[in-house]
């Protein structure tokens, strides 16, 4: 057995591997879908009204955090591996639906399919609590973004081109059976399990959540997605409908955003560990209001390209690196998947809740102003940054 406490690198080996899941997920539901709805000629607004709600679960991450806490005494291998096989299996059921003329059942499977996923991510990210200290923390929640997007990034380029090449569906097959590979190396990790007396869990969130810094984190922690959130299916769907390239093309451009947010974490989760994490984030934010506006003048894909790798690298190291080691950083031990996944489930609202009306949005204002809205969107963010207060210890 692996013990993470005698061989520290291996940690960053095991959250990889866990967020690959992740990233493969997602690689699906924010490009693969939006391409395979797209030649089922199933408008834009519709498609991201199914996409947001198949993520619905990573709103809701604060359900399955409780029921981890509850039973930590089991440790948090167990909802990884139960989290792993939902997820895997699920999506291998899409393969047998077509969602132009089942879509109420596509979407359901999906969501659970994601729900799954989240028992895993929150098990992680509690896992991850309770075995790091203040300065890994920054290059723990890189190894979590590189595995996750990466693999979105490699998701992205290789679905595509069998979509496009063979079927949509058999991505459905191939994605389930990664991700029953990336619960097995947990397996031969030793977890230490922590056995105390019984929590009591709400008193201690009640407290917690009663500190202002916490509070200021948590409004932060739901604006702060937003740019990411409302660019994320559009730009795939920009370049499909506006710069005609063909779906193999569209995958390609695709993964230059997740390739860079991987980069940018790992950039960002070292300068955060070091200088601190509110001026890597002030440095990324200012950065991506001024890309984001910039996506106006995006009418060639050598340009975009550009933009959006720009955009990636920020976000990465603000939202991926710094930021999520903010969080971490006022976490209580305790309770470490509870508090943690209530942060991260507003995270994800603003995320998510934005990607759902992004659809609607886009049809509204036109790209132009739309984009001119995704940078005008980083500003109260900025704004709520100011007053938050950094916890080094």
């Amino acid at each position: 057995m692996i013990d993470l406490l005698k061989n520290k690198n291996y940690k960053y080996i095991l959250f990889f591997n866990l967020y690959a899941s992740e990233g493969l997920i997602f690689a699906l539901s924010t490009v693969v879908t939006v391409l395979y709805f797209n030649k089922l000629e199933i408008p834009i607004s519709t498609t991201t009204v199914i996409a947001g709600v198949a993520n619905l679960p990573w709103i809701f991450k604060l359900i399955p955090g409780p029921i981890i806490d509850r039973f930590r005494k089991y440790g948090r291998k167990p909802f990884i591996i139960f989290g792993g096989l939902t997820g895997a299996f699920c999506i291998f059921s899409l393969s047998l639906l077509d969602p132009s003329k089942s879509i109420l059942a596509f979407t359901l499977i999906f969501f659970i399919g994601h729900l799954g996923i989240v028992f895993l991510d929150v098990s992680a990210d509690a896992w991850a609590v309770e075995i790091t200290n203040y300065n890994e923390r920054g290059k723990v929640n890189a190894s979590m973004t590189a595995g996750l997007f990466s693999c979105w990034a490699l998701g992205s380029i290789f679905l595509t081109y069998i979509g496009q090449t063979f079927d949509y569906k058999i991505n459905f097959i191939i994605v389930g059976f990664f991700i029953l590979l990336t619960i097995i190396l947990p397996l031969f990790v030793k977890e230490t399990k922590i056995i105390k007396k019984k929590l009591k869990i709400a008193s201690l969130l009640f407290k917690e959540f009663k500190e202002k810094n916490t509070i200021l984190i948590t409004v932060l922690e739901f604006l702060a997605p937003m740019n990411f959130g409302i660019l994320l299916l559009i730009i795939p769907n920009y370049i499909d409908e506006y710069l005609f390239l063909d779906d193999f093309q569209t995958g390609i451009m695709s993964a230059i955003y997740p390739i860079s947010i991987v980069i940018g974490s790992i950039i960002g989760g070292i300068i955060s560990d070091r200088y601190g994490r509110k001026p890597t984030i002030y440095f990324c934010f200012t950065g991506s209001l001024i890309f984001s506006g910039l996506l106006v003048f995006a009418d060639s894909w050598e340009f975009l390209a550009i933009i959006y790798a720009l955009i990636g690298l920020l976000q990465g190291g603000a939202l991926y690196a710094a930021l999520a080691a903010l969080a971490m950083d006022i976490v209580n031990p305790k309770i470490a998947a509870t508090q943690l996944s209530i942060l991260m489930s507003v995270h994800n609202f603003g995320d998510i809740g934005v990607s759902i009306l992004s659809g609607f949005l886009v049809i509204m204002m036109g790209y132009d102003k739309f984009f001119l809205l995704a940078a005008w969107i980083v500003g109260p963010a900025l704004l709520i940054l100011y007053f938050v207060k950094e916890k080094k210890s």
